[in-house]
């Protein structure tokens, strides 16, 4: 069993190598997110750049909302495993499953049923709504094999094992990206053949996280006869999950709320905007990999009641995320223009490469913001605190959704770099304060 038991041997270690395949695993992700947008753009349009633009947040929305989910069950699983209570840790994988079953049947009869709701709100222009609607309606059905995939991928990653995750999203990723080249690029499809590719690897790397555990992973392995869903256990992942859920729901609900800003502003901006949102999630999904890792060595020593090792984990955690923010700052400000022209082509690629290298050009240097919260926010979800992770979000997201919309009609794209900073920075003075009081009980426990 790839199994690491992080309440023994060198911290630092651990931290690496548990986040290093989830960094690489998140670049995997947003690869071939990205190079729908990449081919899109230029073998599409412009149109179907700005249609999965404005689809995107949406998309993130269930996304974010399922792995909030898996995150809060993959919390218990890890306490469970620290703790050597490898009963409940099963069982705690067939709750999550289960519950996984019946809720993505929820989003995709939601999701395909008010998603032209979503985009009439969402002020997208007429041109563009027949486009996005058809392709956000197909992603749609691919949250079972998303929820799968990061329900299996938690349960790994709850006993250390982050490498195997990794894999699937490298040979999905390849997949798509072949796939999208093939029929759109040399065979001319539209808007519609993206999605369809995109759902296809989300399958592929589902089945192939099934087929992994039921081949090498016994302790979570679940025969007929365990698939029931724990009373106990559900009602204390909900507690956790639902939270988790909201909390990762905001980001993407403010992501909403900002392109509803951003779509007044024209096609060039949209377009540009949609191609800076994939260099961003490069930029902070890396930082929200070490944030796993953080919660994933902090919940293992909380079972096993290591408190003084949490407390050195943690800082540790926070060293890699500033080491990390001064890589991404450098690469950001040295390529963001070659980096935005591969998203774009014709006529109105100059304007939107110069709108889309000033905002980059300012975001470089924010980037250490998401560093610190997300450590934070690493170490709040691996002590169970759940409630103050909601919160440090909700106060982040609030304030960046104000301050874009009342920066952006006045200074465009580069006022929406400066409203993140707001809200990070705000979200940082409640956390900081809040851990330093917890800190000290926990590592003095009654």
């Amino acid at each position: 069993m790839a199994a690491v038991n992080m309440t023994e041997g060198n911290i630092t270690r651990h931290l690496v190598h548990y986040s290093v395949p989830l960094i690489l695993g998140n670049i995997f992700q947003l690869t071939y997110n990205a190079v729908d947008s990449i081919i899109a753009g230029r073998f599409i349009g412009r149109e179907a750049l700005a249609a999965e633009g404005m689809a995107s947040p949406v998309m993130n929305i269930v996304i974010l909302g399922i792995s909030g989910i898996c995150m809060g069950a993959g919390v218990l699983m890890s306490e469970f495993f620290g703790a050597g209570q490898y009963d409940k840790l099963k069982r705690e994988m067939a709750t999550a499953v289960l519950f996984g079953f019946w809720f993505s049947l929820a989003v995709i009869a939601l999701g395909i049923g008010f998603t032209p709701l979503l985009l009439r709100a969402l002020n997208v222009p007429d041109e563009l709504m027949r486009m996005t609607t058809v392709y956000l309606r197909v992603i749609f059905l691919g949250a079972p094999f998303t929820y799968f995939y990061n329900a299996l991928a938690s349960a790994l990653k709850s006993v250390g094992d982050s490498k195997t995750p990794l894999r699937f999203l490298i040979i999905s990723s390849i997949l798509n990206a072949v796939l999208d080249l093939i029929f759109i690029g040399l065979f001319g499809f539209g808007i519609l053949c993206s999605a369809i590719t995109t759902v296809i690897a989300e399958a592929l790397s589902a089945g192939l996280s099934v087929w992994y555990v039921y081949r090498h992973i016994p302790a979570l392995q679940l025969r007929s006869h365990e698939l029931r869903i724990d009373g106990s256990l559900l009602q204390t992942t909900l507690r956790y999950g639902s939270v988790t859920a909201l909390q990762q729901s905001c980001q993407p609900i403010g992501k909403l709320l900002i392109q509803g800003a951003v779509n007044t502003l024209g096609v060039d901006v949209i377009a540009a905007y949609n191609a800076v949102t994939r260099v961003d999630d490069f930029a902070c999904l890396p930082e929200q990999s070490i944030s796993h890792g953080i919660t994933t060595f902090i919940a293992q020593n909380r079972g096993a009641k290591q408190y003084d090792r949490m407390r050195k984990g943690f800082r540790r955690g926070l060293l890699l995320e500033f080491g990390y923010w001064i890589l991404i700052c450098l690469a950001t400000l040295l390529l963001r223009r070659p980096i935005i022209s591969l998203f774009v082509t014709g006529e109105s690629a100059a304007a939107i490469v110069a709108l889309g290298a000033q905002y980059l050009g300012t975001m470089a240097f924010f980037y250490i913001y998401p560093a610190f919260t997300n450590g934070f926010q690493g170490f709040y979800r691996g002590m169970g605190m759940m409630k103050m992770t909601l919160l440090g979000t909700f106060i982040q997201t609030s304030l960046r959704v104000i301050a874009t919309w009342f920066l952006a009609p006045r200074t465009g794209i580069y006022g929406i770099a400066f409203a993140c900073a707001i809200g990070w920075s705000v979200m940082l003075l409640v956390e900081i304060p809040y851990y330093f009081i917890r800190c000290r009980r926990m590592t003095h426990p009654q």
